[in-house]
């Protein structure tokens, strides 16, 4: 399954829990996560996705450190089996 698919079956959970997951784009700060997931109550987290067995590059796991530095969810995504358990910890949390 490649990544593009994954991400859709992500966006597709989350609309059908009542959210929203955007596409994240930062033109002038690479490595940013593919999508903020917004949920109901005011949960939110990003969400990287990628091909299954494909790692984060390195400035990509930069940015999920300062994400999570801060205080932010940062999951990586890369079997659609994951998108219930990742959905569930946003909204939990």
């Amino acid at each position: 399954m490649r990544e593009k698919a994954i991400e859709k079956k992500l966006v597709q959970a989350v609309k059908s829990v009542g959210g929203i997951a955007p596409k994240f784009t930062s033109p002038s700060f690479d490595g940013m996560p593919d999508r903020i997931v917004l949920l109901p109550g005011g949960h939110m987290a990003f969400v990287e996705a990628k091909a299954p067995g494909e790692k984060p590059r390195p400035l990509q796991l930069a940015r999920h450190r300062l994400l999570r530095g801060l205080g932010f969810r940062v999951y990586v995504l890369d079997d659609e089996r994951q998108i219930g358990g990742i959905l569930d910890e946003i909204r939990t949390t």
